[in-house]
């Protein structure tokens, strides 16, 4: 049946979706009914598709999508779906692989026309209300495709569907074979990565500039296990480019989301979670290797912002701020010198030593915090006055007109932020912090419908079901984090539980992987697997992470196996387009290489777990058990044996071997240490 001729947006669970539920234009959630509703009625379906922190989308927003004219005709001749990228993130990469797939650059809003049964035949992204930007006005847009389906429908189906197909197969990617983990292919995708890296201002060569997590990674996995020091000092000299740069926020703490300009000073000014969650990891795993205070500080820093601005109701993490405020992209974050001088009063001459104001060429807004090396070597130095600047300049902040924030929170971003928060805590010996991490954690898990599946977003009392293949590898990877942060065996025996769900609604039939989205969920075009990196790991790549901890944790071999099996068919699906899909060579390289640290340690003297809690490493799994302990049932070293509890110690094991145990602090943290650097 048709649904009435209204915007039905105003129930969703996406703040973005609510954003645009005051809009003329008739928007309908992407749903089954509203699938059924484009088939009845014969219209094509305008597929828009964005988030709640993108500037380009508030634009489009604002010059059509409020805009009556533009709305009368979108009305009459489509069927409207608003999809919130960030909720439906297979929807997403099925039209935007189709956009691509058609030679157009993807990016966000992202605006497809698609056959009433919801095949793509033409698309784009941004459409400016008028003519401009080389692009044309969007109601001309509007009428020549709806001209273009009157006259030639059945070819441009027929294309449709042959679109469909092509990325059907791309994205499925059913029938490639398994091929065999060779370490090999981590070193070359490394090396390719580093022939990317810009020596000057770090990241890759070129912008805009993307903090881009999961090539980082490459490059630390391939120092950790090749001892490729180059490729270490790339990604520390990417960090602190970064954390000196106008993409930090200087003043409140945390990264945003990427730099327009080749030198990390003008940022896009959103906010997101799943950045903020990755940079605190790499920032530790950067003061480990060099002692740089400047990392702590910015690790300090993130979780305070994150703690302050970014907790919803009942211990989730929202999504992201927006770039905007008051209608000007920065204008929260950006400073002149009268406000400098206002907000420090006696101070202000104080400003120099450690921060710069510069307004680059072409940036309309007012001037943008960042550092040169010089001072941020003085911030390390002079940690309390600097911190008493930022305080004076937060507060004065305070009064500013604050950037909208997208409240729901998102399994699979709080459990990328779970475990940032359980690492960093244990490193910085910040209890409240995995506390924080636990509370998170408890409320995913506490939205659980009755049969103990995860949604994937809650917004208040409202829960979007089914979860993700990502949200499950996301939330055993951060029970297995809070497992090693806190001893309790509950939170392994969760993992374990959602690795049973994940096999049940999300395995493919020929046992050799996952699929993204559940068995019974209804109203995707087909099942896409979830390969392809996005600014964070993909799901595949989370999943075989995942199931490679899990082993290690457990001691079984059956699940050793599994790992196996879907790392060789993921590396088999990846080999044509290992760029894209560097999380999958990742995680293949944590299979091949799986460490575990076991700790027997005197619970009134711990000795080894401080140790272990400052080393920390990708590859490893620690496990805790006090000394004295009997009848544990897990078996917890190669082979299924377990450690002796008489006396404390650590046994340090790399793949099917184990060093002898370890008796003295002092020789672990070498151990640890040379692990490190092969």
């Amino acid at each position: 049946m048709t649904l009435p001729a209204e915007n039905l947006l105003s129930n969703e669970t996406s703040p973005y979706l609510r954003q645009h539920s005051g809009n003329p234009v008739h928007w309908r959630p992407w749903s089954p009914s509203s699938l059924a509703e484009a088939r009845e009625t014969g219209k094509p379906i305008l597929l828009s598709v964005g988030y709640a922190a993108c500037h380009w989308c508030h634009v489009m927003a604002h010059e059509s999508f409020e805009n009556e004219d533009v709305a009368a005709v979108m009305n009459r001749l489509f069927v409207n779906i608003k999809v919130d990228r960030e909720e439906r993130p297979d929807i997403d990469q099925i039209y935007m692989a189709a956009l691509t797939a058609m030679g157009e650059q993807g990016g966000w809003p992202l605006t497809m026309f698609l056959t009433p049964d919801a095949k793509p035949f033409w698309g784009g992204t941004y459409f400016p209300r008028e003519a401009r930007y080389g692009r044309p006005d969007f109601i001309q847009v509007l009428e020549a495709v709806n001209k273009a389906w009157q006259e030639r429908r059945q070819s441009l189906a027929d294309s449709a569907e042959q679109l469909s197909t092509h990325v059907e197969a791309r994205l499925a990617a059913g029938h490639a074979a398994a091929t065999p983990l060779d370490a090999r292919l981590l070193t070359s995708l490394a090396d390719g990565i580093y022939g990317m890296i810009d020596h000057e201002a770090g990241g890759l060569r070129g912008a805009p500039k993307f903090p881009n997590t999961p090539f980082m990674q490459t490059l630390w996995l391939n120092w950790l296990t090749n001892g490729a020091a180059a490729h270490r000092d790339a990604v520390i000299a990417s960090l602190e480019h970064m954390l000196r740069g106008g993409i930090y926020d200087h003043v409140g703490g945390g990264l945003a989301r990427y730099s327009t300009d080749t030198e990390w000073l003008v940022p896009h000014f959103e906010k997101m979670l799943y950045d903020n969650a990755q940079l605190l990891r790499q920032a530790n795993w950067a003061f480990t290797a060099t002692g740089n205070e400047l990392f702590r500080i910015r690790v300090d820093e993130t979780v305070a912002w994150l703690l302050r601005e970014m907790r919803a109701e009942g211990g989730g993490f929202a999504s992201s701020l927006d770039a905007d405020s008051e209608g000007e992209e920065g204008l929260f974050y950006t400073w002149n010198n009268g406000e400098v001088a206002e907000a420090l009063g006696g101070k202000s001459d104080l400003f120099v030593n450690s921060f710069t104001l510069s307004a680059p060429a072409n940036w309309e807004g007012k001037p943008i915090i960042h550092q040169t090396p010089v001072q941020a070597a003085y911030e390390t130095e002079h940690t309390d006055e600097t911190a008493d600047l930022k305080k004076a300049l937060l507060a004065a902040r305070e009064g500013r007109t604050r950037p909208g924030r997208d409240d729901k929170v998102l399994a699979d971003w709080n459990g990328l932020l779970i475990v940032a928060l359980a690492e960093t805590g244990r490193s910085f010996d910040r209890p409240q912090w995995i506390a924080a991490a636990e509370e998170a954690f408890a409320f995913v898990v506490d939205h659980a419908d009755e049969m103990g599946r995860l949604p994937h977003s809650i917004l208040g009392d409202r829960a979007l079901y089914p979860a993700l293949s990502s949200d499950y590898a996301a939330m055993i990877i951060a029970a297995l984090a809070l497992f090693e942060a806190t001893g309790n065996a509950g939170y392994a025996e969760k993992a374990r539980r959602f690795l049973k769900i994940l096999d049940q609604w999300y395995a493919d039939p020929q046992a050799s992987g996952y699929f993204l989205t559940a068995s019974d969920s209804s109203d995707v075009p087909f099942r896409i697997r979830g390969d392809v990196d996005d600014a964070i790991p993909s799901a595949t790549s989370q999943i075989v992470e995942a199931i490679v901890q899990l082993a290690s944790v457990t001691g079984s071999v059956e699940l050793q196996e599994k790992a196996w099996l879907v790392a060789e068919h993921a590396a088999g699906r990846a080999s044509r387009q290992q760029y894209g899909q560097a999380g999958i060579v990742n995680a293949c390289a944590l299979a091949m290489n799986p460490m575990k640290l076991v700790l027997i340690e005197d619970e009134g003297d711990p000795r080894f777990v401080p140790v272990a809690n400052r080393c920390p490493d990708p590859r490893r799994v620690d496990i805790v058990f006090p000394l004295g302990a009997e009848g544990r049932k897990l078996p917890n070293l190669p082979g299924g044996t377990y450690p002796s509890t008489e006396k404390a110690g650590a046994y340090l094991c790399t793949g099917l071997s184990c060093l002898p145990i370890i008796t003295d602090p002092a020789e672990l943290e070498r151990a640890l240490r040379a692990s490190q650097q092969p």
